[in-house]
C-alpha cells in the first residue's frame, strides 16, 4: 500500500510512530500526535502488514486473502485517520509487508527522525511471546530515541 498523506507539512522535523490494531498502539499514536504538535514536527505512521492481516484458514483462494488484507489495511488506516482527526500538523501512512521492527527503523532513518514511538504491553500472550516484542526490540536496534508508551489498559 503506498504511503497517503494528510494534512499541511508542520516542519522539517519528523517523529515515526508504530500502528497496528492494539490498544497500547492507539495511545503511542495519540502520544505521538501530542508530542507531533509540541515540537511542531510531521508524523509518519508506519503499519507492519503481517499475517494478522490475513484470513486464518490458509487454504483461502489468494483473492481471498488479498480481499481481507486489504479490508484490514482500510480498517487501520481509517482508525488511524479517526485517532488523527483533530491534529492540525501533516501525518502520513505507510503499510508495507515485512518485519515491523526493520520497517520502523528503516522509515526513522530515511526520514531522519526525532524520534520513533510505539506501543508496549505489560501482559503478553504466548503468541506475543513467540513472536517477541516489537518494542524492544525496536528500542535495541533504532538508531534514535525510542519512546515507549505503555498500554493504558494494563496496568
Amino acid at each position: 500500500m503506498p504511503a497517503v498523506q494528510h494534512g499541511v507539512p508542520a516542519g522539517t522535523s519528523v517523529l515515526v510512530v508504530g500502528f497496528d490494531d492494539q490498544a497500547a498502539s492507539l495511545a503511542a499514536l495519540r502520544t505521538a500526535a501530542d508530542l507531533a504538535c509540541r515540537l511542531r514536527a510531521d508524523l509518519h505512521v508506519v503499519h507492519g502488514v503481517d499475517l494478522r492481516d490475513y484470513p486464518i484458514d490458509p487454504d483461502s483462494d489468494v483473492e481471498v486473502w488479498e480481499a481481507h488484507a486489504r479490508k484490514a489495511l482500510e480498517h487501520l488506516h481509517l482508525k488511524a485517520a479517526e485517532a488523527l482527526a483533530a491534529h492540525p500538523g501533516a501525518w502520513t501512512y505507510h503499510a508495507w509487508s515485512g518485519n515491523p521492527v526493520r520497517l520502523l527503523v528503516s522509515v526513522a532513518d530515511e526520514q531522519q527522525a526525532l524520534m520513533i514511538v510505539v506501543g508496549t504491553h505489560r501482559h503478553r500472550s504466548l503468541a506475543r511471546m513467540m513472536r517477541g516484542s516489537v518494542s524492544h526490540r525496536v528500542a535495541r536496534s533504532a538508531h534514535r530515541p525510542v519512546l515507549l508508551v505503555a498500554d493504558p489498559g494494563g496496568r
